[in-house]
């Protein structure tokens, strides 16, 4: 059985979502199209969920791929936001499903938020029953609103709705702390990872001293680990990633961040060299 700390991230994807947060493909689905991949190991990391994970965990052959319990929290503090993965973490420990818990009222009080913002700021307002049905999917996100704003004929795709409106309300939001959420996952015998570093709130871009002082940080919370490859990173932010991991022995982890029709990103698409 491979592990976490293989060296070998070569056919390896440990970022992935399903329909239990802001993916297109069910824990079912993303499972069986993992066994015509080639994927070697694999993990499923839904927004401030475990539930996807875990019927994956269940669902397993003795033939599949190696597989690794996963989950992404996201976390805010005074310095900005932070995506924090979670990995192999017990599946029954209270520490982690009381994370998943307050990440999740979090995030349904930021949909809810996100909803009042429209109708006040923009005189977009949907019908109670569409509103219902948004309210009792597992987490509810950016996505699933702009695609009901398409649906209901104010924006032409999800994109436009998403860069038009969504992200230009504001209101106050709930976060998990970064050192919560680190604390958590290792406190239910997990592994923390800060997932795509470079990558902060919107178009931010952390590189240089700004994120060694933020690993820096997060390491003394017991973080672990640093998503050095990703879809979306350039060599060059690979190689500083890299350089980073090696300087304060990190572990290197690898992953696409598919959301299935959500985003173009297909799985395994990491950036690995092979």
């Amino acid at each position: 059985m491979l592990s976490l700390h293989s060296n070998d991230l070569s056919n390896v994807d440990l970022h992935m979502h399903t329909t239990v947060s802001d993916g297109t493909d069910t824990p079912e689905e993303l499972l069986e199209k993992i066994r015509k991949t080639g994927l070697k190991m694999f993990s499923v990391t839904d927004h401030d969920a475990i539930k996807g994970s875990l019927a994956v965990l269940q669902m397993l052959r003795e033939d599949d791929p190696a597989f690794i319990t996963g989950v992404e929290f996201s976390c805010k503090d005074e310095d900005g936001k932070y995506h924090i993965l979670g990995y192999d973490y017990q599946p029954d420990a209270d520490a982690i499903h009381d994370l998943v818990e307050t990440g999740h009222q979090y995030r349904m009080n930021k949909v809810r938020g996100r909803l009042e913002c429209l109708a006040r700021e923009y005189n977009i307002v949907f019908p109670q029953e569409e509103i219902d049905q948004l309210l009792a999917m597992d987490n509810p996100g950016k996505p699933h609103i702009g695609n009901l704003m398409v649906k209901c004929g104010y924006a032409a795709t999800k994109d436009e709705a998403i860069e038009k409106y969504v992200n230009q309300i504001h209101y106050r939001s709930q976060y998990l702390r970064p050192e919560e959420a680190i604390q958590g996952i290792l406190t239910s015998s997990g592994i923390p990872v800060l997932a795509h570093p470079v990558f902060g709130s919107g178009r931010e871009m952390i590189r240089g001293e700004e994120m060694e002082k933020r690993l820096q940080k997060l390491i003394s919370f017991g973080l672990k680990g640093v998503e050095a490859y990703y879809s979306k990173f350039t060599v060059d932010m690979q190689e500083e990633m890299l350089g980073l991991a090696a300087k304060y022995d990190l572990l290197i982890t690898a992953g696409s961040d598919y959301h299935g029709r959500n985003k173009t990103v297909k799985m395994g698409e990491t950036g690995f060299l092979h």
